[in-house]
Parts: C-alpha cells; sequence; structure tokens
C-alpha cells in the first residue's frame, strides 16, 4: 500500500529515519563492492581479455537504464518506503546469479538484471534521503552518501576475504543478498512516508521524457554522469590494474578499490559541512581538480604506492560530486523530487556501469595505465562544470 499523502511534518528531526536510511545506503554499496575483487577471478574463468570484460560489465547499465526510466513514476506513485522493499528483494534475491554464469552470455543477462534492481532501488533510497534531509535545517546528504562508500569499504574487504579464503561468488552473494533484504526489510517501518502523489498526478507530474529535456536536469546529470564513470571505472578496474600491471598480490590488489572507498567516505562525512561553509560550487570544484592532479602523477610514477594514493584521491575527489548533485535537483520547482532524481540517475547512473566497459575498450586500443587517464581529465572536466551548473552558496 502507498503512504499517505500530505503527511505533516515532523517537529524534531527525524533522526531514526536517517540512520535507517544510512543503513540501507551502506548494505546497497556493500553487496555490489563485494563483487569486485571476484572480477579478475571470473575473467580468468571465462578466458576472456580486458576488451571483452568491458563488454561484458556492460550488462549492468543496460539493465540500470531501463529500471531508471520507470523507477520515478512508480516512486511518485507509491512512495520510496515501499518501492526501497521491493526493489531491495528484487536486487538482493538475483545477486547469486553473478556467481553461476558460466558464459559471458549469462554473465550479460546476470549483470541486466541485477543493474535494473540496484539502479531501482539506488533511485528508492536517495527520494527517502531527500525526504529525511527536508526535515533538516541543514545539508545532510552527502552523510548518506558517507555510508555508501563506508559499505563500498566492508563490501571489498569482505569481498577480498572471501577470495583469499577460496569463498565461492556464488555463496558469498548468496549470503550478502539475504542480509541486504532482512536491514531493508526490518528498518522499513521507521522510515518516512508520504512523498507519493498518487496515480494521476505521478502520469502528469513525472514523465521522463520530458524531464529530459530540461537543461537544468541535463547539466546536472552531466556532471554526476562524469564522477559516476570515475568510481565505476575505479570499482572493476582498480584490483586489474594493481594485479596485472604492477604485479602485487590478487588480496593487494583488493586494496585499491578500498582505498577509494575510504577516502570518499571521508570526503562525504565532512562533506555536507563543507557544503553549508563554501557552497556546493567550491567544494565539487576543488576537490575535482585535486583528483586530477594526484592521480595523473600516481599513473606517472606506476609504483603500487603510488597507484593507491591516486585511488584514495579519486575517492576523496568526486566523494562530493553525487549528493550534491540530487539535492540540487530535488531542489527544483515543478518537479516531483522522485522525478527529478530519476531523470539525473537516467542521464548518470549508467556513467557508473559504463566505466568499466570505455576503460575496458580504450586498453584494448591502448593500454589500461593509458586508458586510465581518462580518469583525471574527467575530475578536470568536473572542475570545471560545477562553476558552471552549481550555485556557489
Amino acid at each position: 500500500m502507498p503512504d499517505a499523502p500530505g503527511s505533516p511534518v515532523a517537529a524534531a528531526p527525524p533522526r531514526t529515519a536517517r540512520r535507517a536510511t544510512s543503513l540501507v545506503f551502506g548494505v546497497h554499496a556493500g553487496l555490489f563492492a563485494a563483487w569486485t575483487p571476484h572480477i579478475p577471478l571470473v575473467k580468468e574463468r571465462l578466458g576472456v581479455g580486458d576488451g571483452m570484460l568491458g563488454l561484458l560489465l556492460l550488462g549492468a547499465p543496460v539493465g540500470a537504464l531501463l529500471a531508471i526510466l520507470v523507477a520515478g513514476p512508480m516512486i511518485a506513485r507509491w512512495g520510496s518506503r515501499p518501492m526501497m522493499m521491493v526493489t531491495a528483494l528484487g536486487y538482493g534475491g538475483v545477486s547469486f546469479l553473478l556467481g553461476i554464469a558460466d558464459s559471458g552470455v549469462a554473465l550479460f543477462l546476470a549483470l541486466m538484471v541485477w543493474g535494473a534492481f540496484q539502479s531501482a532501488l539506488d533511485v528508492a533510497m536517495n527520494a527517502q534521503a531527500v525526504l529525511v534531509e527536508r526535515h533538516y535545517d541543514r545539508p545532510v546528504m552527502s552523510s548518506f552518501h558517507g555510508f555508501w562508500s563506508l559499505g563500498g569499504f566492508v563490501g571489498a574487504g569482505v569481498g577480498a576475504l572471501a577470495v583469499g579464503a577460496n569463498v565461492g561468488l556464488t555463496v558469498q552473494m548468496l549470503v550478502l543478498g539475504a542480509v541486504l533484504i532482512a536491514v531493508v526489510f526490518g528498518v522499513n517501518r521507521v522510515l518516512l512516508g508520504g512523498d507519493h502523489v498518487g496515480e494521476a498526478d505521478a502520469h502528469a507530474k513525472v514523465r521522463t521524457r520530458d524531464v529530459l529535456r530540461d537543461g537544468r536536469l541535463l547539466a546536472l546529470g552531466a556532471l554526476m554522469f562524469a564522477a559516476l564513470l570515475c568510481e565505476g571505472a575505479a570499482a572493476d578496474w582498480a584490483a586489474i590494474y594493481l594485479r596485472d600491471w604492477l604485479d602485487t598480490s590478487a588480496s593487494f590488489a583488493g586494496a585499491g578499490y578500498s582505498v577509494f572507498a575510504v577516502a570518499m567516505f571521508v570526503g562525504r562525512g565532512l562533506g555536507d559541512r563543507w557544503v553549508a561553509r563554501h557552497g556546493p560550487r567550491m567544494v565539487v570544484g576543488g576537490l575535482s581538480v585535486l583528483a586530477a592532479v594526484v592521480f595523473s602523477v600516481g599513473l606517472a610514477v606506476a609504483q603500487p604506492w603510488a597507484a593507491l594514493l591516486g585511488f584514495a584521491a579519486l575517492g576523496l575527489g568526486v566523494a562530493c560530486a553525487v549528493p550534491v548533485v540530487f539535492s540540487s535537483s530535488a531542489e527544483l520547482p515543478e518537479r516531483h523530487p522522485a522525478q527529478s532524481i530519476a531523470a539525473v540517475s537516467a542521464i548518470a547512473w549508467p556513467g557508473f556501469l559504463l566505466g568499466p566497459t570505455v576503460i575496458g575498450g580504450l586498453s584494448e586500443v591502448v593500454t589500461l595505465p593509458f586508458a586510465l587517464i581518462l580518469l583525471p581529465v574527467l575530475c578536470a572536466a568536473i572542475g570545471l562544470g560545477a562553476r558552471l551548473v552549481l550555485r556557489p552558496r
């Protein structure tokens, strides 16, 4: 059943709902990140090269884009709280398919279904986060995404430990998928309701094809696309770069995404304070330029320690881009927040999942280290785009 529209705003900040939503952000990221240390092993098992692996990983953005196109209207009609349960059930329930995929086609299809539920849950939980933030008199969106980064760090660590202990991907994803479902269903009763508009208004206000003609949302989506492409590339290629090009062990290679996630968590933990003090333009632009410089130096040095430093700088550099864009898009007038979030997600979320494909394709033309140069270039573009798109305060 949908939540009752027009629910009154609580007199005090809904701290319980904020904690519950933060927990969902964490387990959402943890399930995804736990898969990343297994990618080199899946590559070996299927006997594919970097370019083919990149094409297979394209299954996730295909599914994500298809799901996002309908997620906004569904959340606007029924509310973010019930939709979080539905999408979590699918996201956690199909995750084991990644482990049983025994061919390239099977992996592509498994990633497509998984990516669809993953992105739909992402839209639903961000719509809930916007609803929570509106009960506060200060920015809090970065804190939610900080828990996403923390979950990514923990999940990558769990995945690396599973690889080291020879725990199969199927078993790992069955367990972690069940954990995610249990968490989302367990906290659902304390989440906020009242953010749906009903069937008639949903049809009138959340048509994605109309939203995508809005230049404001297109610009915000493009900014987030660049940030998520960097994030997706780091998730899927950090381990391969460290292991195959810098000759590290498989367990050490898993640290590449871990340091990225930790740095992103730190940036997002401090992001709300930075944005309130300096404004979104200064924070997003300044951090992205810093990442462009440090990551470029790390690639030039081509040592394991320099690579870890570069991935840490990259995580800090793109830390605040996504929460700032979500908050900025939800503030636009004449749009349901779920509509705006779904619109920028439709533009940007494929970047997170296209990152592996783009880097893989470039690595076939040049080499993986040269392909990774795209990431600091994108960070520099984010720095420029922040000045053009985001408000100074």
